[in-house]
C-alpha cells in the first residue's frame, strides 16, 4: 500500500510541475501533455500519427513471398526432435499369396525420421518519443502497428532467403532431378530455336513422378525466368488462341500442367545491389502437407515452427533510446524433406 502511494505522488508531483513549467511559459502545453501521456502510456494509448505523414508517406514494400509454396508450414510443439517419414512401401510388388496353414506376411510403416532443429529470429521496431509527440494531437495511424508489421516483413525476408538458398542449392538433389542451362538452351534465348521452357518443365515433371509415382504440384519461378517464359516464342504459339492479350500465371500453370505456379519477387540489399532472392532459377516439386494418419506424402520440404510463432510481444519503453520498443520473434526452420518430389533449373536465364 505504502508503495502505491509513493507511486501517486510521484505522478502528481510530475503532472504539477509540467503544469506550472507550462503556465510559466517555460514549456508548451501541448507538449507538456504529450510528456505526461507518454511517461504513463499504456499500449492502446500507442496509436498516434506524425501529421506530416497523414496524407503521403514514402516506403519500401518487398515483392511476394513464396516461400510456403515449397516449405509450407507445419507447427510444432517441441524446439528440436524427430519427424515420423514413410518409406516406398507402397510400390513394392509383395508376395500376399497366403497358403492355408502358414504365417501371414507382415510390412511396417513409418519410421523415424532426419532430426530437426528450430532457429529463433527476432527483431525489435523501435518508435521515437519524439515522433509521438509531435502526433499525439492527431489521432488516425498507429505508428506501434506499422513497427510491428515493418518489422515483421524483414523478419519474413529472412525466411525467404533461407528457404531460397536451401532449394536452389544443387548439392541437395540428386543427378537425376537437377539441370543447368546454358547458352542457346536458355529461355531468354529466343533465336536459336532451341530453347523450350514447356520441355524443361515436362523433364522435371517426368523426374519427379518416375521417384515419387505422383506428379508435382508446385512451381516457383525467379521474377527473370517468368518474364522469359511468357514471352517465348513457343509459349506464345501454344496459346495465342485464348482470348487473353496476355499470357498470365494462372494461363502458363495450365500450360505446363501444375496445380501452383508462382513467382518470387522478393528482393535483398546485397551490398549496395538490390538482388533477386530466387535469382535465375526454377524449382519444380511436389509438396503437401499430411500427418500420420495419411500415410504421409513424400513432400519435398517443410517449414517447421514453434506453435504460436511468429508471436508480437508486448511493447515496452525504453528510457534510454526516449522510445516503444516493439519485439517479434519467430522459431522455425526450413528443411527439404524428400528431395526426390523436387526438380532444380538453374541458370533457366542468362
Amino acid at each position: 500500500m505504502k508503495n502505491k502511494l509513493w507511486k501517486l505522488a510521484g505522478i502528481l508531483f510530475g503532472v504539477l510541475a509540467l503544469s506550472a513549467m507550462a503556465h510559466a511559459g517555460w514549456i508548451d502545453p501541448n507538449a507538456a501533455m504529450a510528456i505526461g501521456v507518454i511517461g504513463n502510456m499504456t499500449n492502446a494509448q500507442a496509436r498516434v500519427i506524425d501529421p506530416i505523414l497523414t496524407t503521403v508517406a514514402q516506403g519500401y514494400k518487398n515483392g511476394r513471398m513464396v516461400a510456403d509454396a515449397l516449405f509450407p508450414v507445419v507447427p510444432v510443439d517441441q524446439r528440436g526432435g524427430k519427424i515420423l517419414e514413410f518409406g516406398k512401401e507402397d510400390f513394392e510388388m509383395y508376395n500376399t499369396a497366403r497358403a492355408p496353414g502358414s504365417n501371414t506376411k507382415r510390412v511396417q510403416f513409418g519410421h523415424l525420421g532426419t532430426p530437426y532443429a528450430l532457429e529463433q529470429h527476432s527483431l525489435e521496431g523501435k518508435v521515437p518519443f519524439e515522433h509521438l509527440q509531435e502526433a499525439n494531437q492527431v489521432p488516425g495511424i498507429d505508428l506501434g502497428r506499422g513497427a510491428v508489421t515493418k518489422t515483421q516483413n524483414i523478419i519474413l525476408l529472412t525466411n525467404e532467403y533461407q528457404a531460397a538458398t536451401i532449394a536452389r542449392a544443387a548439392a541437395n538433389y540428386a543427378a537425376t532431378n537437377k539441370t543447368a542451362l546454358a547458352g542457346t538452351s536458355r529461355w531468354d534465348d529466343y533465336a536459336s530455336g532451341v530453347s523450350d521452357p514447356a520441355a524443361d518443365i515436362d523433364a522435371a515433371v517426368e523426374a519427379i513422378r518416375a521417384q515419387i509415382g505422383m506428379r508435382p504440384n508446385t512451381v516457383v519461378l525467379s521474377p527473370k525466368a517468368f518474364k522469359a517464359a511468357k514471352r517465348h516464342p513457343k509459349i506464345i504459339d501454344r496459346v495465342k488462341y485464348t482470348s487473353r492479350d496476355s499470357l498470365t500465371l494462372e494461363m502458363l500453370a495450365d500450360l505446363f500442367d501444375v496445380e501452383r505456379l508462382v513467382v518470387g519477387d522478393a528482393i535483398y540489399n546485397n551490398g549496395g545491389t538490390m538482388t533477386d532472392v530466387w535469382g535465375k532459377d526454377v524449382v519444380v516439386a511436389y509438396t503437401e502437407v499430411a500427418t500420420a494418419d495419411d500415410g504421409g506424402v513424400p513432400s519435398f520440404g517443410y517449414t517447421y515452427r514453434l506453435r504460436g510463432n511468429p508471436m508480437v510481444e508486448m511493447a515496452y519503453q525504453d528510457r534510454n533510446a526516449k522510445s516503444w520498443i516493439y519485439p517479434v520473434t519467430d522459431e522455425r526452420a526450413p528443411v527439404i524433406a524428400a528431395a526426390s518430389a523436387g526438380y532444380l533449373i538453374q541458370t533457366a536465364v542468362s
